[in-house]
């Protein structure tokens, strides 16, 4: 169980896996933080606060800890949540966007309808990689009308510079590794 939610490590609540999900990568897991009552409180209080300053309309959160994230933060701030779904899973029509991630390709899709044109929104996931993920959500938004406010990470992986792709002043992380 944290401690008082102003002193939570939120760091100590991220796993490092080893060859996962292939040899070579390191997985960043975020579960222990999501079980831990304060240290999640804590994290959906940063990103709600740092989202607030960028006076989105709506949370984009990205399949799938971006759901669990994203929906908490659109919560906190009284928005709409639009989730930006793998492929194949949306019952509605949908656009898509092909992409590649740092161990394979992949395709996002969204609701073509997910909000009105010129909406301001917020891209939300639970880590920053190469980029290529939020990089396919952003695309997504804007094909669909939407302005892209900012990205918000619980983890960035420094090293692999997603946040070139994504432009720097849009970026905030809350733990880099």
């Amino acid at each position: 169980m944290g401690t008082d939610d102003e002193e939570v490590d939120l760091g100590r609540y991220i796993r490092a896996i080893p060859d996962y999900p292939k040899k070579g990568i390191v997985f960043r897991d975020i579960t222990p933080m999501l079980s831990d009552a304060s240290a999640f409180k804590r994290c959906i209080e940063e990103l709600s606060e740092i989202a607030g300053k960028l006076n989105p309309e709506y949370i984009v959160g990205i399949d799938a800890r971006g759901f669990i994230i994203g929906s908490a933060v659109a919560y906190v701030l009284g928005l709409g949540f639009v989730p930006a779904r793998k492929q194949g899973k949306l019952p509605y029509k949908a656009i898509s966007e092909e992409y590649k991630l740092e161990y394979g390709n992949a395709v996002l899709e969204m609701h073509e309808d997910s909000f009105p044109q010129g909406s301001k929104i917020v891209i939300i996931d639970d880590l920053l990689a190469t980029g290529g993920t939020a990089g396919a959500a952003g695309k997504l938004v804007e094909r669909l009308g939407g302005i892209v406010e900012g990205y918000l990470f619980v983890v960035e992986l420094s090293e692999l510079a997603g946040r070139a792709l994504l432009g720097d002043d849009k970026v905030t992380s809350i733990l880099k590794f």
